[in-house]
């Protein structure tokens, strides 16, 4: 998918890392043949700057037993060359601890933030996308409306995604919440791409001036 719109508007790309494969299948042979196969899930956020700023997905992606070697040369056009993304946030969790460090060389550091999923991390994250919810600072496009048909699957995967997703408080003073996609047909790779969007709530995302010496 093409950028949308030649604005000035400020993107940034969450990316939720699954395993590549060895055996030359990807795409939608791979789905076909493994159903259960996790994918590795880019959302692009279009964020609305300010003292509480907005995050609105504006497109997905998704590969599914791709090799991480392309994996990396995508994710690097999509940030430069696409969306002229301002931030990326990676899953570093095992497997994604690799692709997560090739970005951080290409793109740099300050672009290019780590996160590894744990029970607290995951938790923590949890709270914080439900805040960002709750307030309307999360959005995502209608997939209804969408004249892209893969954009519009994608859209509809997220949102079914998102309805299976159950969570439960464990008892104890840290409120520690273990949550998830519990239903046997679907993962929970789209979710996890939208919910990374709470990391990049941590960045300051006030608009930036000038000033004058």
């Amino acid at each position: 998918m093409d950028r949308p719109d030649g604005s000035n508007a400020v993107y940034a790309l969450a990316i939720d890392v699954a395993g590549e494969e060895e055996d030359g299948l990807e795409g939608a042979a791979l789905r076909q043949a493994r159903p259960r196969k996790d994918s590795t899930a880019v959302s692009v956020i279009r964020v609305v700057p300010g003292e509480q700023p907005r995050f609105e997905v504006v497109a997905w992606y998704l590969w599914t037993g791709t090799r991480h070697t392309a994996l990396h040369e995508r994710i690097v056009q999509l940030a430069t060359r696409v969306w002229n993304a301002r931030q990326v946030v990676i899953d570093a969790t095992g497997v994604g601890a690799g692709l997560a460090a090739f970005l951080r060389q290409s793109l740099g550091e300050r672009m290019v933030t780590p996160f590894v999923f744990s029970s607290a991390s995951k938790s923590q994250l949890a709270w914080e996308f439900l805040g960002l919810i709750d307030s309307g600072r999360f959005q995502t496009f209608d997939p209804t409306t969408s004249a892209d048909r893969e954009q519009a699957r994608l859209g509809q995967l997220f949102l079914r995604q998102m309805e299976a997703c159950r969570y439960t408080v464990l008892p104890g003073p840290g409120r520690l919440v273990r949550w998830g996609v519990e239903d046997a047909q679907l993962h929970d790779d789209l979710l996890m791409a939208a919910a990374l969007v709470a990391v990049l709530h941590r960045d300051d995302w006030r608009p930036r001036t000038a000033r004058a010496r």
